[in-house]
């Protein structure tokens, strides 16, 4: 699974003009998942991403996670994370999961989220979205469950 990870101080996603998901302070997640992408790799990612230390402290330094600042996260599925363009300039998508199982995968990531305690708010799976954000810091990470950056 690969996700981007967006500290924000608020965001949202709209699907035709009607707000499907919204959070404050917390964690945007783009999240797209690939072909080889089993629960093992949902299992980390949503570990890493709960436990990421990037929201400051009293004294400045990125040192507390999402559940310490009482955050949310907004989870937004992204299949185009997947997209390779090393050849040409056109994207190809043929590393990304096919719909159903990946929908299954995006979904069950945000209900583990949830079993671990965190607020989710969602986009919707294969629906035209814009996202807005507010990215504070600004903060943004690169997670894959397969590679490290």
């Amino acid at each position: 699974m690969r996700a981007v990870v967006q500290r924000v101080s608020r965001a949202q996603v709209s699907v035709e003009g009607q707000v499907v998901g919204a959070i404050d302070r917390g964690l945007l997640v783009l999240l797209g998942v690939a072909q080889a992408d089993v629960e093992a790799d949902l299992e980390w990612l949503v570990a890493k991403v709960l436990g990421l230390r990037v929201f400051t402290d009293a004294a400045g330094k990125m040192n507390l996670d999402l559940a310490q600042v009482a955050g949310a996260l907004l989870v937004v599925s992204q299949f185009t994370l997947l997209g390779d363009v090393r050849k040409g300039n056109r994207p190809a998508f043929t590393g990304a999961k096919e719909p159903v199982e990946a929908e299954r995968l995006y979904l069950r990531f945000c209900e583990r989220a949830r079993q671990l305690g965190a607020t989710v708010a969602t986009g919707t799976f294969r629906a035209d979205m814009q996202v807005e954000l507010v990215n504070d810091g600004p903060v943004t990470l690169l997670l894959d469950s397969t590679r490290l950056f």
